[in-house]
């Protein structure tokens, strides 16, 4: 599980410097992020390499990431998304 300063590093990746992924990450990322399973919480690390315009695209719905274990994430963002307004 990861927690403390790689937790920290964690939750500033997810600030993009892009309002509307700002609203979206980091509400995300401080509430759900340590309660998931360490292979959510591996992807979701891999998510954020992922460039601010194909995550927008995915937040919209737009579109889908190629990898499967990627979809599972931004599925997981867009319900707390969801929930959360």
């Amino acid at each position: 599980m990861i927690s403390g300063p790689e937790f920290n590093r964690i939750c500033w990746a997810s600030r993009r410097g892009m309002l509307e992924l700002d609203l979206i990450l980091v509400p995300f990322v401080e509430s759900c992020f340590l309660e998931m399973t360490t292979d959510d919480q591996q992807n979701y690390i891999q998510l954020l390499e992922s460039d601010d315009t194909d995550l927008f695209s995915w937040f919209l719905g737009r579109q889908l990431p190629e990898n499967p274990e990627l979809v599972s994430i931004v599925r997981q963002i867009i319900s707390f998304s969801k929930a959360s307004v």
